[in-house]
């Protein structure tokens, strides 16, 4: 959708160049994943440090002598950091970000030893890892996630994550939450596509809608007598197209998935009353392309 309203803005008709960059941006995206995960490894690598330091001053206190390390030991920290599929994803895609920008992990560091989660978390002398995992999901929820600097810096360093961020950190939530004790693979870097067919999915949809927006247009346009077409806001117009693209060039897309998804993109991306607006245009259209024997779906549970 964001593609074909970028193309729109740009006055680009240079399909290769525009799909080009849909996967460009949609790479950038494993990329985010790896920065929101490393900030935890890099986190604990900080305070390691400033433990180190601390208890090698020449008037350190006894604390600073014998601190408290439940936090650097926490048992997520360290499967992590040992972590194959993640070592070998930040070698590969040379991500260094916090390297090059380690006062945010400084920041973040400074929030999280000021958090209540981090209070409670080091006041308790009982150490299971139960504990450690609700912790880590709890301050990357409530303090990482968050964090307006961090969100700053993400939206500066890549312009395509803004709209990433959430799906990303909600992932990586998941994928914390379901990390076992004594697994060797209970954390895996993930695709960004299941498989062929699926990144197929994505450059068929962008060129069949950009190649066909004249056709599916007149599909729509005599479903809104009391609105003039320039009225209707563009990313609702796209909306629509893609729709009704999956309609009828994607016969194994059940109806109710596309209007599903479509309507939760217009309450997410357009104007208050959008998806009211779209849904009725859709569900009008769909009576009538199945009244025409025009919506032809096959497939498991399609027929």
């Amino acid at each position: 959708m964001q593609s074909i309203y970028a193309m729109h803005q740009n006055g680009s008709d240079n399909l290769e160049k525009e799909e080009k960059f849909l996967f460009y941006s949609i790479d950038n995206i494993q990329d985010l994943y790896l920065v929101m995960v490393s900030s935890l490894i890099e986190i604990c690598k900080k305070e390691t440090i400033y433990l180190h330091l601390s208890s090698k001053k020449h008037l350190a206190t006894p604390q600073e002598r014998n601190p408290n390390e439940k936090f650097v030991k926490n048992a997520i920290f360290q499967i992590l950091a040992e972590n194959n599929s993640l070592s070998i994803a930040l070698e590969n895609r040379k991500i260094n970000n916090w390297t090059l920008n380690d006062d945010y992990i400084l920041l973040l560091l400074n929030d999280i030893k000021a958090s209540k989660q981090y209070a409670n978390y080091m006041s308790n002398a009982t150490n299971t890892f139960e504990e450690d995992k609700q912790f880590i999901v709890d301050l990357f929820m409530e303090v990482i996630v968050p964090n307006e600097k961090l969100y700053e810096y993400l939206e500066d360093d890549k312009l395509t994550w803004v709209d990433d961020i959430p799906v990303v950190n909600t992932h990586i939530i998941k994928q914390l939450k379901a990390i076992t004790p004594g697994e060797d693979d209970n954390f895996r870097v993930p695709k960004l596509f299941k498989d062929n067919e699926d990144r197929d999915f994505v450059k068929d949809l962008f060129r069949k809608t950009v190649l066909n927006e004249t056709e599916f247009a007149k599909e729509y346009v005599d479903k809104t007598p009391n609105w003039d077409s320039d009225r209707i806001a563009e990313i609702d117009t796209i909306i629509l197209k893609m729709a009704i693209c999956e309609f009828l060039k994607f016969p194994s897309i059940p109806v109710k998935v596309t209007l599903n998804e479509y309507l939760e993109i217009a309450k997410e991306y357009s104007t208050p009353k959008s998806s009211i607006f779209i849904n009725g245009i859709l569900d009008n259209l769909v009576k009538e392309l199945e009244a025409s024997k025009k919506l032809i779906k096959a497939g498991r549970g399609l027929m």
